[in-house]
């Protein structure tokens, strides 16, 4: 009798292929690609020493309608098993812990958040602060929301979101400083700055010969960006995605009213969701980077 015991990778795949019929649904589902789902099914069969699957159409064989009730079993005694660092937690529950930028968690993430938690009850979400370009996350989450180039070699990585930026300000400024008619109405007012938007960016694309400014306030984060142009400090150069709820509430407005002022402009940054090899390979780390990706279609 071979007593080695199979990795839960293999025994995970099994059951969501005897579930689905499908290696593309089985990959789709696992995060991974279909010849990691052949591969991972071959190699239980051959630690168990038995066939598992009959027919092209992954019926099941005798043993292996056997063998999945055994692994389902498993699976739901160590679905049921609370970790270490959540006992006092309700028992059952899945814990996944998401590192995520202040202001994407606050403009796209939060409002969003109640379709994951009607739809998966029984994970129990941790949300930690991250901080943009600097990459400063807590060592301990399973997934995490970067902001920048998408050039991480560390981890895998898909994007998330991209978006357009233009000139924000509060309606106070405009007035006081206005009118803003043209993008060369710009020169002499202050520009909010951060590192997460370059303002050359913007001033390129308009045929503007005008330097990174290097005077004036400087913000990490682009939510303060945002309430210090509300607060009428000057103009930032905002994502229009992530500047939504101050452009609802109309303490922010765009730059000219109705006339030509200029057009928004693709942002050189994106959202990502990273992970580290093999973080994937439990359900409920797919479940969210699945419906994340599908929420902001």
């Amino acid at each position: 009798m071979n007593t080695r015991i199979p990795p839960i990778q293999c025994l995970l795949t099994f059951e969501t292929l005897a579930r689905l019929r499908s290696v593309t649904q089985s990959a789709e589902e696992l995060c991974v690609t279909p010849s990691a789902v052949s591969h991972r099914v071959k190699q239980l069969e051959q630690i168990i020493g038995t066939k598992l699957f009959g027919r092209a159409d992954f019926s099941l064989t005798t043993e292996g309608s056997e063998y999945l009730a055994h692994v389902r079993e498993g699976l739901a005694t160590l679905q049921k098993f609370p970790g270490m660092a959540g006992q006092s937690a309700t028992p059952g529950k899945r814990k996944l812990r998401l590192a995520v930028t202040p202001t994407f968690a606050r403009s796209i993430l939060i409002p969003r958040l109640r379709q994951f938690t009607d739809a998966y009850p029984e994970i129990d979400l941790t949300l930690q602060v991250s901080i943009p370009l600097l990459d400063v996350v807590a060592e301990d989450a399973d997934l995490i929301v970067r902001f920048g180039t998408g050039r991480y070699a560390d981890v895998e990585h898909v994007c998330l979101l991209r978006d357009e930026v233009t000139p924000l300000a509060s309606p106070a400024f405009v007035r006081e400083h206005g009118p803003f008619d043209t993008p060369e109405d710009l020169e002499g007012i202050s520009l909010l700055r951060s590192p997460l938007e370059p303002w050359r960016t913007w001033f390129e694309a308009h045929q503007l010969g005008w330097p990174e400014p290097v005077d004036g306030s400087q913000f990490n984060d682009i939510g303060l960006m945002c309430d210090a142009a509300a607060a009428g400090m000057g103009i930032g150069l905002i994502r229009l995605k992530l500047g939504a709820p101050w452009l609802e509430n109309g303490s922010l407005v765009r730059l000219g009213g109705n006339t030509f002022f200029g057009s928004n402009i693709p942002s050189p940054h994106a959202h990502y969701l990273c992970w580290r090899t093999g973080t994937m390979e439990r359900w409920e780390c797919a479940a969210f980077a699945d419906w994340l990706r599908k929420s902001l279609v």
